[in-house]
């Protein structure tokens, strides 16, 4: 095993095998964007989120870049004095140039957008970069943050210039700068997919700047990408023509087919640059290469004494970031998820204790109906399984405070088992089996059996399914596909007393119905539907609204009560439970020994069975809600009198009550969160929501809308590179499971799993991680797959404002105004401006006066 603070990168031992490279052993390296000088005689590449230097012939790599922040793709200027490089130090990527054997680095672009160079005008005046800002006036295309545009902003800095509207990657300029080859982009894709052969594939083009053609080179239907100059009229580029990714030469002026220069198997090529005397580097999986004419490509010696930044136990303060949560029956304290650990909170205080402390993921809590346990899901030893937490003293009353937690496995087997729920009566636990069918298992004899069976519903994702238990422990509400109709929701109930038992549907509307809950003490079931509001075409965002279906007559007499009527009906309720207490307590005074009170009588707890009436109940369904809405939780008040849900109209999730009674709809709290779910808990005879607002915890008053923050606070020791290695492991086995194809597209997935695990100890940062996996999964040839980050830094730059016209620069400096879109900030707050002035502006400051 190497010392991770020693790595090597001649640990692959290679050999010319028939034209190919047969590796024996895999590095554990990560070198990726490879720049080589003009002269050939080094390399510069990106590794632990930094830039590093090497001798072409291979050696010890000398860091250009150490901090924080993430340095990549590298470009050599033409001299070979300086390097520009993308690098976020302010939030997202930005262009900045240092010198070519390091020093302090200059920041050249200040925009929001993600800006990446890709050359140097050839006198070295200015950088070259794509970047997604604006497309030209006069551009037809749709704007998209996926299409770039092409830009050049002085090495000294000052306001960029657009030199194409076009979506132009990899771009470089030709020696006498007339002409700029470049690679496109048509579409949304991966830009890691492999050998896919479609419209959307990448081709390589030129552009004459003397009169404005484009001229196409390149016409597979695959992969053609990343061209260079090697030569006036000669161009070199990766392509999967042949298979692999691999390097190839062509001619600009002679017809016939380019030639394949190296014969690479199993991985692509990535990073294509060349030196002025032809001599190219590149990376392949995870190490460096050169390529010199006539000859077969050589790994990179690439010697790393210490790395800029090795990974160390992170300790990070736990102030928010909630995924999931469960409130406490006795409403004191809850249970969280932050970043796959459980957590518990007391809600009066700040005081935080972390149940769990592991690399894989836990999720789904659910509380006990004694307070006293836990359960939740984890993904251990190579599946999920349901977790159970205990306060083991029993002279402590919570979690928060607890000495002593002991955890058990509840179920743990090779299926993946998750969405634990407890049984009222504490005696049950529900859980969903292999993401499509409902178990539940004994508590007391730990024996499982199938509830719901895997026919009647399929699960697209992980959480897409559901169920909630009755108040008298005998039934679930569910939601299930009515296979007559399929991947149109039903909601139903099922008996969990009657096996094999299929679910009776209650809602039969041949819509979307889903997520049933349990309402009025179990008189009612509410759930959400989209029969009424606006519908998707072909794809997401219908609106839904929140309706109720009712068990019994009586239940559904009661919610239909007038105010008058109700309170009259509260009113006699009252006095009856007031006289059969007088009445207990006369017997219990009667019964005792020498007419004394019994002190060894208990109330009795226990539930009694739900009545409910099916003939009819279509007839008992009513809207509750008068919006639909992108619509988020939802759950009625425990006398049905009110309705609390979660919806999205203009910005984010508020919290709204329709109130039944005073027939009134509002907003009861004001969320503005992009993801947001509640829960009702009755705490000493009044109920409080109980709310998860964009990963923050709060508690709002159901009468005034009030809303008081739950604060946390926990230290969490974080081990980073274990945490990518379940997670790698998690990605393998989520392909296995769900894919759409059993045979995952012929893909060897066992092959590249050992391939690319190795990776993991060069790998140190998120930016980087995520991009290996796009690389393993994009060996599957199959959209919508790849790794993502999304860091959400709270220092980044602010979004970059945009006025709503379209500038181009003037003649004489400053910018021109070329069109104002109606209605955009400029036209409204300024409407003495028009098409044609001047305003002069620099990046990174505000506009400044304008001049006609």
């Amino acid at each position: 095993m190497l010392d991770r603070r020693v790595r090597v990168g001649a640990m692959v031992c290679a050999w010319v095998l028939a034209g190919g490279v047969v590796a024996a052993q895999v590095s554990p390296n990560w070198f990726r964007y490879p720049a080589i000088s003009p002269d050939g005689s080094t390399i510069v590449f990106a590794h632990a989120g930094d830039l590093y230097s090497v001798a072409a012939d291979g050696g010890r790599a000398v860091p250009l870049t150490v901090g924080e922040a993430h340095e990549t793709m590298p470009v050599w200027s033409n001299d070979g004095t300086m390097i520009a490089f993308a690098s976020d130090r302010f939030g997202n990527d930005d262009v900045f140039v240092m010198p070519a054997d390091g020093g302090p680095a200059t920041r050249l672009t200040h925009h929001s957008a993600g800006d990446r160079p890709t050359d140097f005008l050839p006198d070295d005046s200015a950088v070259v970069f794509s970047s997604s800002r604006k497309d030209h006036a006069r551009s037809s295309q749709f704007p998209s943050g996926v299409l770039s545009e092409l830009y050049t902003v002085r090495v000294e800095g000052g306001t960029p210039e657009m030199v194409l509207t076009t979506a132009a990657l990899h771009a470089r300029y030709s020696e006498d700068g007339g002409r700029i080859v470049y690679e496109d982009r048509k579409g949304y894709e991966d830009p890691f997919r492999k050998h896919h052969e479609s419209s959307i594939a990448r081709d390589v083009w030129v552009y004459d700047s003397a009169d404005g053609s484009h001229t196409q080179v390149t016409r597979f239907r695959g992969e053609d990408r990343e061209p260079v100059w090697i030569g006036a009229n000669e161009i070199a580029f990766l392509s999967e023509r042949n298979g692999d990714q691999n390097v190839f030469r062509r001619s600009l002026i002679e017809d016939g087919p380019p030639e394949q220069l190296t014969m690479l198997e199993h991985h692509p090529v990535r990073s294509l640059s060349v030196s002025d005397g032809g001599v190219m580097a590149f990376s392949w999986h995870g190490d460096l290469y050169t390529l010199e004419a006539g000859r077969e490509p050589e790994m990179v010696d690439v010697r790393i004494a210490v790395s800029g930044r090795e990974d160390a136990m992170l300790i990070d303060e736990v102030t928010g970031g909630a995924s999931d949560f469960a409130v406490s029956p006795s409403g004191k304290e809850i249970a969280f998820v932050v970043r796959g650990e459980v957590f518990v909170t007391s809600v009066d205080f700040t005081t935080t204790r972390r149940i769990t402390t592991t690399p894989e993921q836990e999720r789904s809590v659910a509380f006990h109906p004694d307070g006293r346990s836990i359960a939740y899901a984890g993904e251990r030893d190579g599946s999920w399984n349901i977790y159970q937490a205990s306060i083991a003293d029993e002279d402590e009353l919570y979690f928060f405070s607890a000495t002593m937690i002991e955890e058990e496995p509840l179920v743990a087997t090779d299926a993946d088992e998750f969405q634990p729920g407890y049984s009222p009566d504490g005696e049950t636990l529900a859980y969903m089996r292999n993401r499509h069918a409902i178990w539940m298992m004994d508590l007391e004899s730990r024996e499982t059996r199938e509830v719901l069976g895997a026919e009647y519903f399929y699960s697209y994702a992980d959480g897409d399914h559901w169920y909630d238990w009755s108040p008298d422990s005998r039934w679930l509400a569910v939601h299930f596909y009515n296979r007559d109709r399929m991947f149109a929701n039903e909601a139903g109930l099922i008996s969990v007393e009657e096996p094999g038992a299929e679910p009776i549907d209650i809602s039969n509307s041949g819509y979307s119905d889903s997520v049933p809950h349990w309402a009025m003490e179990g008189g009612a079931i509410v759930w959400a539907t989209d029969r009424f509001g606006q519908k998707n075409h072909g794809s997401w965002g219908g609106e839904f609204d929140v309706i109720a279906g009712f068990l019994t007559q009586d239940s559904f007499d009661k919610f239909r009560l007038s105010k008058e009527e109700y309170e009259l009906r509260r009113e006699l309720e009252e006095k009856r439970e007031e006289d059969e207490k007088e009445e207990q307590s006369e017997e219990s005074e009667d019964d005792a020994p020498g007419g004394e009170e019994r002190g060894d009588e208990e109330a009795d707890d226990e539930v009694e069975p739900l009545e409910i009436d099916f003939d009819g109940i279509r007839d008992r369904i009513v809207r509750l809600t008068v919006h639909a809405s992108d619509l988020g939780d939802f759950e009625m008040s425990k006398d049905g009198k009110k309705l609390f849900y979660l919806a999205r109209f203009e910005d984010g999730f508020n919290l709204w009550v329709q109130d039944f009674l005073e027939e009134e709809t509002k907003m009861l709290a004001r969320l503005n969160a992009d993801s947001a779910s509640m829960e009702i808990v009755e705490v000493d005879g009044e109920e409080h929501i109980f709310v998860l607002s964009g990963g923050r915890l709060m508690k709002v008053d159901a009468d005034s809308g009030d809303q008081e923050s739950i604060a946390f606070s926990a230290a969490m020791e974080i081990d980073l590179a274990s945490e990518r290695e379940h997670l790698f492991h998690h990605v393998h086995r989520q392909v296995e499971d769900k894919f759409y194809r059993a045979d995952l597209h012929g893909v060897d997935w066992d092959f590249y799993r050992a391939e690319y695990e190795p990776k993991l100890a060069g790998i140190h940062n998120p930016r980087d991680f995520a991009e290996m996996l796009s690389e393993i999964l994009g060996e599957l040839n199959a959209s919508h797959t790849g790794g993502r980050y999304r860091p959400g830094r709270e220092d980044s730059d602010s979004r970059t404002p945009s006025l709503g016209a379209f500038l181009e620069p003037a003649a004489g400096g400053g910018m021109e105004i070329v069109e104002i879109l109606t209605n955009g900030p400029l036209d409204r707050a300024a409407k003495e401006v028009e098409a044609g002035d001047v305003i002069v502006a620099i990046e990174g400051s505000r506009l400044g006066e304008r001049t006609n």
